[in-house]
């Protein structure tokens, strides 16, 4: 379908934004026949792929070995996601040759000014397709596109974060406005392994209110923000043995305080498991007053302080710890790789 309305979009002269979604594209698993994606059977959000053939869940730790067919239709085509804007622009000039494109992502974004030039370019007539990551669906106004494609609109709701349905959403429903600005109506096409999603049906529909009542059960159910408050402890050092010492043993003194309706997730992995020799941990607690998570936040604060053991790996550097609630948490996202 997006091909047909694409050589349409080409003999009348108008223009295409291609948008490859690619937020969470790292790591999750998908069967290319159903559309099944490997999830922790303890905090429903996507296990992601490592070295050695391991789904791992970056929340509580679970892990489970690589499977080699679909626990759902038994299809063989089960596997990692990879895609780039630059595969899918030399499949473009494939298929359609002689078409003008432009790419704006990572790698053609590194120089001052080459956003902007980009973007001008494009808002110029001068060529005909505009592929890209979220970047080129920001708020840009460009009367001449009457076609938007949304390829692997999955990728980010298959992210493993408690918020990839809304992400998802976000992103979505700013890629679909993205068509027909102009005197020309607009069409936009959502390639998508769940088209049943409702962030997918919401975000097709732009319809905000029907997407939060869908949104707010999921988090009742599963007590997340913003019906529970959350809590985030991040560890990070060079020496594993040692982080991972420090983790058990802060987790163990929150459980031993024995706090009523409090839910403790890890320690586990962070997504970004490792970056610059420095090993990262995660430890996430949960519970409906807010008040109760920043008490546990101080209290944590003087353990540590207070704590010989831990004080002298602190104070050498070994081991950095971050205690944080949920609306902080943003400037650790990427930090992190959350």
């Amino acid at each position: 379908k997006l091909q047909e309305l694409m050589a349409d979009r080409l003999n009348k002269g108008q223009q295409t934004i291609l948008f490859l979604n690619r937020r969470g594209y790292a790591g999750f698993v998908s069967c290319r026949s159903c559309g099944e994606v490997m999830k922790c059977p303890h905090c429903d959000v996507s296990l992601s792929e490592h070295k050695g053939g391991r789904l791992i869940c970056h929340y509580c730790g679970y892990t489970q070995p690589m499977p080699k067919l679909c626990p759902k239709c038994g299809s063989k085509y089960i596997l990692g996601f990879k895609a780039g804007t630059q595969q899918i622009e030399e499949k473009l000039k494939e298929l359609y040759p002689g078409v003008r494109t432009l790419r704006m992502d990572a790698d053609t974004t590194r120089t001052k000014d080459s956003y902007e030039e980009i973007l001008s370019s494009f808002a110029n007539g001068e060529a005909d397709v505009l592929i890209g990551t979220q970047m080129i669906v920001k708020g840009h106004d460009f009367p001449k596109v009457t076609l938007v494609g949304i390829l692997a609109a999955d990728l980010s709701l298959n992210a493993s974060d408690y918020r990839a349905g809304e992400r998802t959403f976000q992103l979505l429903t700013q890629a679909v406005g993205r068509a027909g600005r102009g005197s020309k109506a607009g069409e936009a096409v959502i390639q998508t392994y769940m088209p049943e999603h409702y962030s997918i049906q919401t975000a097709a529909k732009q319809d905000y209110d029907a997407f939060y009542e869908q949104e707010i059960l999921y988090r009742e159910l599963m007590g997340y923000p913003p019906v529970d408050e959350m809590l985030g402890i991040y560890l990070s050092g060079k020496d594993l043995e040692k982080l991972e010492s420090c983790a058990e043993q802060l987790a163990e003194w929150i459980r031993n305080a024995h706090v009523e309706g409090l839910c403790l997730i890890g320690p586990a992995d962070a997504a970004l498991a490792r970056k610059n020799d420095s090993y990262r941990k995660v430890i996430y607690m949960k519970h409906e007053k807010k008040i109760i998570l920043l008490k546990i936040k101080k209290l944590l604060e003087q353990q540590i302080a207070g704590t010989d053991n831990w004080n002298d790996i602190v104070e050498d550097d070994e081991i950095q710890i971050v205690v944080t609630d949920a609306k902080k948490r943003r400037q650790y996202y990427d930090e992190y790789g959350l």
